[in-house]
């Protein structure tokens, strides 16, 4: 069945030499083309281009302009507000054009636009390197790297936006740019942060770091016992090397060998540990956790590629993120964070997180426009949940824990960890000053604010 609002020879046109397929509704692959990450996303594009080419891409573009459609680009899907998809419009779908290419001597990987973590951790772990990536083997590279890019990394190799060399991007127009330190060059200070408002990234090329091993630990503690663990965490992080990451979180204890039964299926508090080297270092450098009497103790060495992989979220979930990122974290801050875990819904796979920023975050280049860099901690309250009827519960929790965090906070926000939360957040995400900067670089590459499902910049 094709959709009564494209034309039929238009779709005919846009099909004939299309390496990829075009996906409509009524086809078999229809339903699970427009499946993405958050279950409460249910959309129904006109057309689905699942790309294979650059020209694909170009092709699709002009396709739905010619057409008046709405456009949606999709890499990884992992947008919670559903920006990868849109209502009768068309989804320009990158998960074809995937491909890793690694050069070990030069420290460099070329990613295609719809590759995954995973794509990049697999292709780059033989040679023992790896980039900061996002903190699943899920999400896509391209929006996770123009939204600026935190990850378990992070405070060891900088964001990942840090560690972009170039970008290959096709545009509103259909044109075909690079930008690098050498080319385009305030198109690619945009894309530090910018996100995906100047055109679809095609390809990356992205700085690569020597990383043999790394440690991963889960402590577990009962809920009771969460104040004095975040202090204890917090005093650690402040002084601890840059290789040491990980987080605070509240959580359901997990169901395996190392939790004790009564634990399991029931909120705790714990830390994870991220340690860029052994686990004899990191046990060093969590040594003041260590001694505090946890209940359940996981540490383990892994690949990089294995440790993203660890903490995949799992899909068919309904969720709601936010965030707020603080100056500090005294005890009053502490008292407020802490609190909130009650309101989780338990048991569910959502987590009410701090993460430490700081190391290589904090001394990364000051013009890109992530103010968010420079704040020492972010929460990070993660909804997931399976009934319709918690929807409400779950938002609610979220703004929730954003309040009672609020008197702490620098008003920075990192985007890719909300949804639609208004325009004054967009801002607060990339900076007044910047913002101006980035709506002169839109107006130049998208002035008809063709490429709007995002976090959005209008042309200036």
């Amino acid at each position: 069945m094709v959709p009564q609002d494209v034309d039929g020879a238009a779709l005919s046109g846009l099909r004939t030499g299309f390496a990829g397929d075009v996906v409509v509704p009524g086809d078999p692959a229809y339903d699970e083309a427009r499946t993405v990450f958050n279950a409460m996303i249910d959309r129904r594009p006109a057309v689905i281009a699942q790309c294979a080419t650059v020209r694909d891409v170009a092709r699709a573009i002009r396709f739905g302009r010619d057409l008046g459609l709405e456009i949606a680009v999709r890499g990884g899907g992992h947008s919670v507000a559903g920006m990868a998809l849109t209502d009768g419009g068309v989804v320009v779908d990158l998960r074809r054009m995937n491909a890793v290419t690694v050069d070990p001597g030069a420290r460099t990987a070329r990613v295609g636009g719809g590759a995954t973590m995973s794509h990049l951790d697999r292709a780059a772990e033989p040679y023992g390197l790896a980039t900061t990536g996002g903190r699943v083997s899920t999400t896509g590279v391209g929006g996770f790297v123009l939204g600026g890019g935190a990850g378990w990394l992070d405070r060891t190799f900088g964001l990942a936006c840090d560690n972009l060399l170039s970008v290959e991007l096709v545009t509103a127009d259909g044109d075909t740019v690079r930008a690098s330190g050498e080319e385009n060059r305030e198109l690619f200070w945009a894309l530090h942060g910018g996100g995906g408002n100047f055109g679809v990234a095609t390809s990356f090329t992205l700085r690569l770091h020597p990383l043999p091993v790394v440690t991963a630990g889960l402590l577990l503690w009962r809920p009771e016992a969460g104040g004095d663990v975040a202090r204890a965490y917090r005093d650690v992080l402040e002084s601890a090397p840059d290789e040491l990451g990980g987080g605070l979180l509240y959580l359901t204890a997990p169901p395996e060998d190392f939790v004790p039964e009564d634990m399991a299926g029931r909120l705790a508090c714990a830390v994870l540990l991220t340690y860029a080297g052994p686990a004899r270092e990191a046990r060093e450098a969590a040594a003041p956790l260590l001694r505090l009497g946890h209940d359940a103790e996981m540490i383990t060495e892994a690949s990089y590629a294995d440790l993203q992989s660890m903490f995949d979220d799992p899909p068919g979930y309904r969720n709601y993120w936010s965030a707020e990122y603080l100056a500090g974290f005294p005890d009053e801050a502490v008292d407020a964070f802490c609190a909130r875990a009650a309101d989780m819904i338990v048991p569910s796979p959502s987590q009410h997180v701090l993460f430490p920023q700081g190391g290589a975050v904090a001394r990364g280049p000051a013009d890109h426009p992530v103010p968010w860099r420079r704040a020492p901690w972010v929460v990070h309250p993660f909804g997931l949940w399976s009934d319709p009827a918690d929807d409400e519960r779950a938002r609610r929790w979220a703004h929730d824990v954003r309040t009672a965090v609020k008197p702490w906070s620098t008003g920075a926000v990192y985007l890719n960890f909300i949804g639609r939360e208004g325009a004054e957040r967009v801002v607060a995400g990339l900076g007044e000053e910047n913002y101006r900067r980035l709506a002169a670089v839109k107006a130049r590459y998208d002035p008809d604010n063709v490429f709007h499902l995002n976090h959005n910049i209008k042309p200036g």
